[in-house]
This record gives C-alpha cells, structure tokens and sequence, in this order.
C-alpha cells in the first residue's frame, strides 16, 4: 500500500537510442530520491536490464505489469513490451521511434487514468516518432490533446519562468500565429499557472517584443503596435499585471527579467536561447495549462554521447522535483479554494 502523501512519478522512456535512459537510472540511483516519490518507469525490464548493464550502474528495480502494483521505496518498471529491443546508441532508428511512442502512451493512459500522479518525460527525437497516431512536433501538443485544458510551454529554473506564445513554428509562420485571441489565452494560461503551480499570488508578466525593437514605432514591422499593444492595454485596464512589449535585445542582458514573475516569449528561440543560457542545464519544461502535471528537461537527445556514461542528469532530476513542487502547490491551491475561509486568513 502506497505510503500516504507519496506521489506515484511516472516516467516515459523517451528514445532508448539517446541519454533519456541514462539520466533517469542516474537520478534514481542515488536512493534518498526514493524518499520524494515513487518512481514508475514505462519500459521493459530487458530494455533497463540492457541500459543498466551498458552504463554499469549499481541499481535495482522492480518489474511490474501495472502502474497501480507499484511499490513505495523502489524503482518501478511496468512492462509496456516484452520483445527485445534493439539498442544502438546514438542512431535515430525507426524502432527507438517506436518504442519511444508505446512507452509515452502507456504513461499518459496511466496519468489520465490516475495510475500515476505526475509525469516526466525523458527526451524524444521529434522526427523518428512520427506515426499515425503521433503527428506532432513535440510532446507539448501531443499532450494538449491528451489531456484538458490549454497548453503553455513553460521554460522554469528558480526564479526565471519564460513561455512562449508559438513554440514548434517555423519562424516564417511567427508573426501571421499571433492573433489577439491567441495572446488572451497564453497571458491567461500563463497567470493561472503563477497562481495554481507556484503559489504567486499577484503575478506579474512582462512580454517581448515580435519585432526586433518591438518594431520602432512601425519602421520594423508594424505587428507589435497593432496586435501586441492593444491586448496588452486591454488586459491591463482589466486588472492584470502585464506589461510590454520589450525589446528583447537587452530584456535579459540589462536584468530586466528579474522585476518579472514570468516572460512570455513571441517565439521559440527569442525565449529559450537566453533561457538556456541562463539556468545553466538546470532548467525545466513545464507544459502548463493542463489538468495534470508534466515536465521535462530541458534537453534532447544528445545523441552523440548516448551509451558513453557522459550525460548530466542535472535537469532531469530538476524536472522531478519541479512536478513534485507543482503538484503539492495544485493540492494546496484547490484546498483554499475549497476553503474559502482558510483562504481570507492567509490573505490577511
């Protein structure tokens, strides 16, 4: 019987070719990580026999045929297939693809189903996944239609929290995303997320720019004056702390960041190249907006030293604490909304 308070972390393997294997057995192996959660792995044992062995790590874990016979104090590992998998570090074969897929919806059918509490997911490669049933550019939008609600992806690392309004577009397709609707949504997903998932209660949200220098007043595209401003004044005449547009040049250079509880990025790499930079490979994805809690690290594949016993497992174990940390706020938030009185106390 699972220890009370314990949360089930489910974990989906990610492609067995790469380091996901690598820094979910390393994150685990150090066994006072048992002592937050109880891990629950969708793989096969003879895939983690093999990795193990590979690697040379001194664990143990405990096979399984279902997520709910999970034992508190152990690594659990629920048999999602039982065939050989073929293992070639660092190629990006159809086969890891494929195992990549079975493990991932294993884990998300356990979440919704509540087999498990959490999930983190080990990293995939977007390219060799693709089927029938995953055509997605990443796991953010698979999940999006998984699971409820509207989805946000959220770069955090103590302090520093940055979403993006378009995350996997090409960047032809950026500014033509944007729509006033779209910002609505991401501003809204984004503040309940400060309230719901870190306890901030008062959030303020700082936008950058499309354009670079946030369009010169119309000399460098006119999209940051005419979509941009108007929504962000309307929000704040409704009472939201939200602020821009920033030049993003010089936000995160002059520390600008740091007056703000979170960013909100016009595209993918105006938000997460200085992120990266940073939180120094400590950093986490958080698919905010949902109705159940997931992260990431904030890395892929790393092919090129998969099986070598070279990769960090820093961010993957910062992506385990920070679903742990997220889910405990999300109990404690529901209780003071479920206790209005308790709620006005701590107002006070």
């Amino acid at each position: 019987m699972q220890e009370a308070g314990k949360i089930k972390l489910g974990i989906s393997i990610g492609d067995l070719n790469g380091i996901g294997c690598e820094v979910v057995l390393r994150t685990f192996e150090d066994s006072r990580m048992l002592d937050f959660c109880t891990p629950i792995i969708f793989a096969s044992n003879k895939a983690i026999s093999q990795q193990k062995s590979d690697l040379g790590l001194n664990i143990n874990f405990n096979g399984i045929h279902d997520a709910t016979k999970a034992i508190d104090g152990k690594i659990n590992v629920v048999n999602v297939w039982k065939e050989h998998t073929p293992i070639k570090y660092g190629e990006a074969t159809a086969e890891s693809g494929k195992y990549a897929l079975k493990s991932l919806r294993a884990a998300v059918d356990a979440l919704k189903n509540d087999g498990i509490d959490v999930l983190v997911t080990a990293p995939i490669n977007k390219n060799n996944i693709q089927s029938e049933e995953f055509n997605f550019p990443g796991h953010t939008d698979f999940l999006a239609q998984e699971l409820n609600g509207e989805s946000l992806m959220f770069m955090v690392s103590d302090g520093l929290r940055v979403g993006l309004l378009t995350d996997h577009v090409a960047v032809k397709d950026v500014a033509s995303s944007i729509t006033p609707k779209l910002i609505r949504s991401k501003i809204t997903t984004i503040e309940n997320s400060l309230k719901m998932d870190f306890g901030i209660r008062r959030p303020k949200i700082a936008l950058l720019g499309i354009n670079p220098h946030s369009g010169d007043s119309g000399v460098i595209g006119k999209e940051d004056d005419e979509v941009l401003k108007p929504v962000i004044k309307e929000m704040s005449d409704k009472g939201h702390l939200v602020f821009g547009p920033y030049s993003a040049d010089s936000f995160f250079g002059s520390d600008n960041y740091r007056n703000f509880d979170a960013i909100l990025a016009a595209y993918h790499d105006q938000g997460l190249i200085p992120f990266k930079t940073l939180s120094f490979g400590k950093g986490v994805n958080f698919t905010a907006g949902l109705d159940k809690v997931r992260t990431s690290p904030d890395h892929g594949t790393a092919y090129e030293i998969a099986g070598k016993g070279k990769a960090d497992h820093s961010s993957f174990k910062e992506a385990v604490f920070a679903a742990l940390h997220i889910f405990k706020n999300r109990q404690e938030y529901k209780g003071l909304i479920a206790n209005p009185l308790k709620k006005q106390k701590m107002k006070r």
